[in-house]
This record gives C-alpha cells, sequence and structure tokens, in this order.
C-alpha cells in the first residue's frame, strides 16, 4: 500500500507543477483533465501526508522513552506514543478507503426509469410518488431533473416515467436505488380500510459518451409523431416528438419533452446509449454475481431493495437491515441517511474482500 501511496504523491507533484505550467495553461483540454486528475489525488496525497506527519512523531516519542531518564519528559512522550498510536491506526483506515477502487461512472449524470409494477393503479400511484421523491431530494442537492418521457396512469402516478438527472456525482448517489421498491398502504380507492402492497421498478443507468458504447446508426429507426399530453400551447402543433427503435435489441424510446425534434432526437439516443450500456454491465455484474453476490449497489433489477410502510411510518432498506420511522421525509426527498449508510456498507464490504484477498 505505502508503495503505492509513495507513487501517487510523486504523480500529485508532478500534476501541481505541470497545471501551472504556460503549455499546459495555453491547451484547455489538456489542462481540464489534468486539474481534475490533480483533485481526485488531493484528498490521498493530503491524508498520506498527514500518516507521515503522525508516523514520525511516534517514532520521536519512542526514541525518548529508549533514550531519556527525565521522569516528566518520559511521561509526555508515553502519553503522545498512546495518542498518535490510535491516531495512526485511524489515517489508515481512511487512507484504505481513498484507495478503494471508484466506480468510473460515479461523477456522471444518469437517465432513471420508474414503472408501476404488481399493484395495478396504486402501484402507478406509487411509481408517482418515487418519482416526487426523486425530484425533491435532486433540488435539495442542487441537481438538475429533465423527463424525457412518460405515460400517465387514469388515477394518477405513472405506468412508466423516465427522466434525466444531471449534476456532479448524480450516479454515485442514486445507483443505490435500482430495484423493486415495495410499497404498504391503503389505498384511497379501497372502501374497507385493508392495507395493499404494490411495488415499483427502478433503474439507474449513468449517461455515457458515444465513445462508451458502440452504435451503429444504421441499426436506428427514428420516427415522428406528434407530442402529447401537458406541455404548452405548441404541444400538438408540431410533429416534434421523437421514437427511436434501436433493431438489434428491440429498445425502444420516446421522446417528446422538448420542442425542438432535434433535441428530443439527441436526448433518445443519449438514453438509448445509456441503456446499451447498462445491459453490458449488468450482463457483466451477473458474471460475477454467479460466483459472488453482492448485497449492495448494482443488485438484481428483480431484488426487492426496499419497503415503505404507511401504517408504521417506515422505510426499510433490505439490502443492509436499515429502518427508519421517518417515511414522510424520506417522501420529501431526504434521502441522504438511507444513501450514506448504503455507501458505508458497500466500502465496509470492499475492505473485507480486499483483506480476504491478501
Amino acid at each position: 500500500m505505502f508503495d503505492r501511496l509513495e507513487d501517487i504523491e510523486k504523480r500529485y507533484e508532478d500534476l501541481s507543477e505541470s497545471i501551472n505550467d504556460p503549455d499546459t495553461i495555453a491547451d484547455n483540454a489538456l489542462w481540464s483533465r489534468l486539474v481534475k486528475e490533480h483533485s481526485t489525488l488531493m484528498p490521498i496525497v493530503e491524508k498520506y501526508r498527514q500518516y507521515k506527519v503522525c508516523k514520525n512523531d511516534i517514532d520521536e516519542a519512542r526514541s525518548v522513552l529508549e533514550e531519556s531518564t527525565d521522569e516528566e519528559l518520559r511521561s509526555l512522550a508515553k502519553e503522545e506514543l498512546a495518542e498518535g498510536t490510535v491516531r495512526l491506526d485511524k489515517i489508515g483506515e481512511e487512507l484504505k478507503l481513498l484507495l478503494l477502487p471508484k466506480d468510473p461512472n460515479d461523477e456522471k449524470n444518469v437517465v432513471v426509469e420508474i414503472r408501476g409494477g404488481a399493484g395495478g393503479d396504486e402501484a402507478n400511484i406509487f411509481a408517482g410518488d418515487l418519482f416526487r421523491m426523486y425530484c425533491r431530494y435532486a433540488e435539495r442537492v442542487g441537481w438538475k431533473t429533465e423527463i424525457v418521457d412518460f405515460n400517465e396512469s387514469e388515477l394518477g402516478g405513472y405506468r412508466e416515467i423516465s427522466f434525466m438527472v444531471k449534476g456532479n456525482g448524480a450516479y454515485s448517489k442514486l445507483k443505490y436505488e435500482s430495484g423493486v421498491h415495495r410499497v404498504q398502504r391503503v389505498p384511497s380507492t379501497e372502501s374497507g380500510g385493508r392495507i395493499h402492497t404494490s411495488t415499483a421498478t427502478v433503474a439507474v443507468m449513468p449517461e455515457v459518451e458515444a465513445v462508451d458504447v458502440k452504435l451503429n446508426m444504421n441499426d436506428c429507426r427514428f420516427d415522428v409523431f406528434r407530442a402529447s399530453g401537458n406541455g404548452g400551447q405548441c404541444v400538438n402543433t408540431t410533429d416534434s416528438a421523437v421514437r427511436l427503435t434501436h433493431m438489434p435489441t428491440g429498445i425502444v424510446i420516446s421522446c417528446q419533452d422538448e420542442k425542438s425534434q432535434l433535441r428530443n432526437k439527441e436526448k433518445a439516443l443519449k438514453v438509448l446509449m445509456s441503456k446499451l450500456y447498462d445491459m453490458e454491465q449488468q450482463k457483466q455484474h451477473d458474471e460475477i454475481s454467479a460466483e459472488r453476490k453482492s448485497q449492495i449497489g448494482r443488485g438484481n433489477r428483480n431484488e426487492r431493495i426496499r419497503t415503505y410502510n404507511f401504517p408504521q411510518g417506515r422505510v426499510t432498506d433490505h439490502r443492509i437491515g436499515l429502518t427508519l420511522y421517518k417515511l414522510d421525509s424520506v417522501l420529501d426527498g431526504q434521502l441522504d441517511e438511507l444513501t450514506d449508510a448504503l455507501i458505508t456498507a458497500e466500502r465496509a464490504e470492499k475492505l473485507k474482500e480486499g483483506s480476504e484477498a491478501v
């Protein structure tokens, strides 16, 4: 680990020089790439330097204990040694976390798809509740949401809705939402007061660039049609909506949110590339899961991950066994407590896997 840290510190120092070099600054693309790498390495280097300072303090305290006969100095050295050892262990654990492999998609925008599942109209209403929950969460953290396509239900909510979330680190937080979400409550249409159980599925995919996906445009067919639903005075006056069919996979994507046919086409292509990329990622995940099934992160899309129980006012995440009696807050977009717990659990799992590999 320490050889790797030395290499990282050397690379960080080289980058510090490069990003201040006039020739590098003149090349905007190169400068931006190096600055991003520099900022990524910074927390690791700062923590490693703290480690080295702490290690040096411990060595000095040990030297005093070995060489000095002054009892007052020895007492201070013992105290410094005890405190330093605890601090060094803590910094060491923090370094291990910082060195964990990072998901290359973590900083990307995402495409989210929500579909009503088992439960008929109540499932569609719940899909609408989840959509509002994610929109409120995005507002809280300063992200932007853009609807791609939707199919509204007669009694409220959505049979399905797809939207984009744009913001720094969107995938790093929302990737844990993929899976089956279950709701337990008394529907407004239930006269007998019985609790019904319904589900909705959520799929979260990173937005990817063309370089990440091999896409042959000859495999794509575009059809245009007149947009429907709420959208202002212009919504039904032009054939601005786009239906994109990817013939090899049969994937069909409709986009009618924009008034411009070109913008709808661009957005549909982004969603298609995300879907193709996600299919490949799921294939790799399934291959890994055949040998070792992880309960956190990119789990099986059919896996029930969370229950929202209205009578008890609770939310339970089944992957980590966490229950919060804060249903109203969670549905209002306060997801940080859930997300932070999932991130912590996944990191602990990765650390365990790393120690077992050693």
